[in-house]
């Protein structure tokens, strides 16, 4: 099934045909209202070429070449047979523009070629009818609407694209916006699950915490994905009205990570105007990832977060004491940082830091985030 698309197409080709038959008809009239100067069996097979001429055009969508033959064809029969010259020449202009429109640029121009030769030789043939400036018109014409038909068809392939791109980049980022924020609380999870589980009978209390943060991480992931998904909500559906998360948050994470046993050092500087809503949303997110790399991988105790907010731009630096390299290896974690810094018109980096153990660094600046 061809949907929408291809019955439009159809669609279009009916009503060419229609209105070309229209036009042709009212302009052939002549040769029925004038004097009997022609035989009415002539008049009859010029008034069958004309049905056939514009009728091909029927099948424009389906078959353009061979309707646009079969268009040129009864347009010429019809010239070398009839009395009368009637405006059916534009049957096969209109059925090449609709090829050039479907993308066949060199059947358009076979196409051309095959009109404008055709009537060069009627021309020479003693054709008064068509004189040198008619058929230099007529290369003209057949010229044009084989560049308006092109450009038709790359401006459609244009809007395609950039429709597909633009679906491309909203998938990217709604995959972005999941793996973050179900990685992290899944990590999380894992981990207290992990704690409780081994100190369920030797340390009670212990174990009975992990519970409790894996009650909270799970409501935390909850309302994230809520948030996230909310995005995809149709346009009839009331919208999201949770609050984008930001530096303001971070103490959450912070929190979260020191519940997975982990000693955290928190310190955010700066202060003047709050930066735009896509910097506030990086930084966290960036936070987030960093962090969650340092539980499932790295194997450390300590994690310094330091956020500097600046005039213009924040740097983020997450830097533990793990086993260095290791943490790096957190598969799409690390890419899908620097895809969020380069898409604010910043920058990224993550490697060994230089005292041992893992450090992420990202300048986030101003001027490109989304306000």
């Amino acid at each position: 099934m061809g949907g929408w698309p291809e019955m439009r197409g159809r669609l279009t080709d009916k009503a060419a045909a229609v209105g070309v038959l229209l036009l042709v008809s009212v302009g052939s009239l002549n040769s029925v209202f004038a004097p009997g100067d022609e035989p009415w069996a002539r008049i009859a097979l010029s008034w069958v070429l004309i049905a056939i001429g514009c009728g091909a055009l029927f099948f424009s969508q389906r078959a353009p070449l061979a309707a646009a033959l079969v268009s040129v064809v009864a347009t010429g029969v019809y010239y070398v047979t009839s009395t009368h010259d009637g405006p059916l020449m534009i049957a096969p202009i209109v059925a090449l523009y609709m090829i050039a429109a479907q993308g066949r640029l060199q059947s358009a121009i076979a196409v051309g070629a095959l009109i404008v030769i055709g009537t060069g030789a009627g021309t020479l043939s003693g054709n008064d009818d068509v004189n040198g400036v008619a058929l230099f018109m007529l290369t003209g014409w057949v010229v044009a609407m084989a560049a308006l038909g092109w450009v038709r068809h790359s401006r459609r392939v244009y809007l395609r694209e950039a429709r597909e791109r633009a679906a491309g980049d909203e998938r990217l980022r709604i995959a972005r916006e999941l793996h973050d924020v179900a990685g992290h609380h899944i990590s999380l999870i894992n981990v207290q699950a992990g704690t409780a589980l081994h100190r369920f009978k030797r340390d009670p209390a212990q174990a009975e915490a992990a519970l409790a943060a894996i009650k909270e991480s799970s409501r935390d992931a909850l309302r994230d994905l809520r948030a996230t998904i909310g995005i995809l909500r149709k346009d009839d559906e009331d919208a999201p009205t949770a609050p984008v998360p930001g530096i303001d948050r971070i103490g959450d994470l912070v929190e979260s990570a020191r519940a997975a046993g982990l000693t955290v050092r928190a310190e955010i500087t700066g202060d003047g105007e709050p930066p735009p809503t896509g910097v506030e949303l990086a930084t966290y997110r960036i936070v987030q990832e960093s962090l969650t790399n340092v539980v499932r991988h790295a194997a450390a105790g300590t994690v310094t977060v330091r956020i500097e907010r600046g005039p213009r731009d924040v740097v983020i630096e997450v830097a533990d004491d793990g086993r260095g390299p290791a943490a790096g290896t957190a598969g799409s974690g690390v890419h899908g940082m620097r895809e969020r810094a380069r898409a604010l018109g910043g920058e990224l980096t993550a490697g060994p830091g230089p005292g041992g153990g893992f450090l992420v660094r990202a300048r986030l600046p101003h001027g490109n985030g989304a306000a």
